[in-house]
């Protein structure tokens, strides 16, 4: 079993204040937990309007699969409008 951890640095160029955000962020991770088997939440940056740091977790039998996943997370935000400016992966192995 491998738990794979992603974590997205994300730029919003769209919303003007704190409100508008949130909008985006529930529409992130809402297209996200619709299309692909992962949890995940907003974990940092909550005070900043234009930037934002998500986190996705997901458990499957190889790293391959897991990164599969992740990449398709990836596409799925950039179609949103947002700029990824930094990413981290993790794998824990069980």
């Amino acid at each position: 079993m491998v738990v794979g951890v992603l974590q997205l640095q994300v730029l919003l160029h769209a919303p003007q204040n704190l409100k508008e955000k949130r909008g985006a962020v529930k529409s992130i991770l809402g297209r996200c937990r619709a299309r692909f088997p992962v949890s995940c939440a907003e974990t940092g940056a909550h005070d900043l309007w234009q930037r934002t740091e998500l986190g996705f977790s997901v458990v499957g039998q190889d790293e391959g699969s897991l990164h599969a996943i992740f990449e398709k997370i990836e596409r799925e935000t950039e179609m949103t409008g947002a700029e990824i400016i930094d990413r981290l992966v993790e794998f824990l192995h069980y």
